[in-house]
C-alpha cells in the first residue's frame, strides 16, 4: 500500500510553505517563450551544463533555458523553497535531501514522462527504497551514477601477477602478499572526514541489509546488531594502509595513489579525475569491494549521482520534458559521460571509462546497491563518527554512539515510519 500526504517535522522545518506556490515556474517571457529554470547541485559540472544551456537554446524557437550550478546549492535551494521561489526542474543525487522533498511533496510525479522507459530499473528501485514511507509515483529521472569499491593500479598488479579478490578472505591474502613485497596495499586519507565513508559504504552493501535504516526506523534492528561485523572488519583495513592515516587529505591520497605508492585505493569513480589530474599516465581499473564469504553475494556499490526532479508547482511541464528529453538525448549524455567519468542511469550503449571495467557487469545485470549514508541524516555527522571509531578502535563505544544518535536525530521519521506502519498494518 502507498501513502500520500504525511509531512516530516524535520523536512518543513527546513521547506515550511513547500506544498502549493505557483510563482516563477515556467512562466512565458517578454518574447514570449517560455522559461525553464534548472538548478543543479553539481558545481564541477557547471561546464558543461553551460554548454548544454547554450545548445539547447541555439536550437529551440519556444522555449528558453536557464542553468545556474552554484557552490551550495542545496542551501540555495532551501531557502528559495521557504521563500516559493521554486525553479522548474531541481538537479540533485539520490540522498536523504530527495528523501525529504518527496516527502515534503514539492516534486512532481514524472513516471508519465516518456523516458522513463529508458532507465535502468536498479536506478528505479534505489530511488524507489529513498522513499521514507511508501509513496505513490516517481518522483526523480535518474541520470548518472557513481561506483564505489576499490580502485587498483592496474599494471602494477599485471606485473606482479596479483589476482582480483572476490571474497574477505582473498582481499586480505592480496594485501598481505603485497604488503610482503614491500608495497603499501591502500592508501587512506582520512584526514577529511568524509573519505571514511568510501569503505564503509563499499563494505556495508555485502554486509548489512540495504534496508538497514528503515529496518531500525520500524523497530525491528538496531545498528549494533547490523554494524558490528562491517565495523569489526574496516579496523581489519587500516593496517594495509599508511602509517597514520589521519594527517593526510583526500588530495593526498589521490596523489600519492597516482604516483604508485599504493597498489589500491578505497574510493569512488567520482575520484579518477583527481587521481588521473596528477598522472594522467596511470592505468586505473576497479572491482567490487569483497567484504563476504561468497563471490555471489558481491554486490556493487552504487547509487543516484545526479537525477532531475520537476517541481510539483512547474506550470508547463511539457516544456519541462521537453528539457529533459534533451538532457537524456544519447549524445548529450555521453558528454556528460565524458566529463565526470559517470556511470549513466540510462540505458544504451554509451562508452564508459576503462576504469569501470572490472564493475562493468554489476552495472549492466542492475547488481547495485545504494549508499548507506544516503539514508543518513548530515546532522547525524556519521564521517565524523567514523573518524573518530577508527583511531579509538572501539567498536562497542561507536556501536552505542551510533545507536544514540539515529535515536537522537530520526526521532521525527522515527514516529512517522511506526505511525505509517501502525496504519497499515506492517504492509507497504
Amino acid at each position: 500500500m502507498k501513502r500520500k500526504g504525511i509531512r516530516c517535522l524535520k523536512l518543513t522545518l527546513c521547506c515550511a510553505a513547500a506544498a502549493f506556490a505557483v510563482q516563477g515556474c515556467g512562466a512565458s517571457s517578454d518574447d514570449g517563450k517560455i522559461e525553464i529554470e534548472i538548478v543543479q547541485y553539481k558545481p564541477e559540472a557547471a561546464n558543461y551544463f553551460k554548454v548544454v544551456e547554450e545548445e539547447f537554446n541555439a536550437t529551440h524557437d519556444d522555449i528558453h533555458l536557464t542553468i545556474s550550478s552554484p557552490n551550495d546549492a542545496m542551501t540555495i535551494l532551501k531557502t528559495r523553497f521557504i521563500r516559493e521561489d521554486y525553479p522548474d526542474i531541481i538537479g540533485i543525487g539520490g540522498d536523504i535531501n530527495y528523501s525529504y522533498f518527496v516527502d515534503a511533496e514539492i516534486l512532481s510525479d514524472v513516471s508519465g514522462y516518456e523516458g522513463m522507459q529508458y532507465i535502468n530499473q536498479g536506478y528505479l528501485d534505489i530511488a524507489e527504497s529513498l522513499e521514507l514511507v511508501p509513496t505513490d509515483g516517481t518522483y526523480i529521472v535518474p541520470y548518472v551514477a557513481n561506483a564505489a569499491g576499490v580502485l587498483y593500479n592496474r599494471d602494477m598488479f599485471e606485473e606482479h601477477g596479483w589476482q582480483i579478490p572476490t571474497t574477505w578472505d582473498e582481499l586480505v591474502a592480496l594485501c598481505d602478499e603485497i604488503q610482503a613485497e614491500g608495497i603499501l596495499p591502500f592508501y587512506f586519507g582520512f584526514k577529511d572526514t568524509w573519505t571514511c565513508l568510501a569503505p564503509w559504504n563499499a563494505m556495508a552493501v555485502e554486509l548489512s541489509p540495504s534496508d538497514t535504516t528503515k529496518q531500525v526506523n520500524r523497530g525491528q534492528t538496531n545498528f549494533t546488531t547490523e554494524y558490528r561485523e562491517l565495523a569489526e572488519k574496516y579496523l581489519q583495513l587500516l593496517p594495509y594502509g599508511p602509517e597514520g592515516p589521519f594527517a593526510y587529505s583526500y588530495n593526498d591520497a589521490c596523489t600519492a595513489f597516482a604516483r604508485g605508492e599504493s597498489a589500491m585505493y578505497t574510493i569512488g569513480s567520482y575520484a579518477t579525475p583527481q587521481i588521473l589530474s596528477v598522472n594522467p599516465d596511470l592505468n586505473i581499473d576497479s572491482f567490487v569491494m569483497p567484504a563476504g564469504d561468497s563471490a555471489d553475494d558481491r554486490t556493487l556499490n552504487s547509487g543516484i549521482d545526479l537525477g532531475f526532479c520537476v517541481m510539483a508547482n512547474c506550470e508547463n511541464k511539457e516544456a519541462a520534458y521537453e528539457v529533459l528529453n534533451f538532457l537524456y538525448a544519447d549524445e548529450n549524455l555521453q558528454k556528460y559521460i565524458d566529463d565526470q567519468n559517470a556511470v549513466p542511469c540510462k540505458t544504451g550503449d554509451f562508452q564508459l571509462s576503462s576504469m569501470l571495467d572490472g564493475m562493468l557487469a554489476f552495472i549492466e545485470s542492475g547488481n547495485m546497491t545504494d549508499y548507506q549514508d544516503h539514508y543518513y541524516p548530515s546532522e547525524m555527522s556519521v564521517d565524523a563518527l567514523l573518524q573518530t571509531y577508527l583511531i579509538e578502535q572501539n567498536t562497542d563505544n561507536f556501536l552505542a554512539n551510533f545507536d544514540a544518535n539515529w535515536q537522537r536525530y530520526n526521532r521525527d521519521i522515527i514516529r512517522m515510519v511506526q505511525d505509517y506502519e501502525a496504519a497499515n498494518g506492517g504492509k507497504e
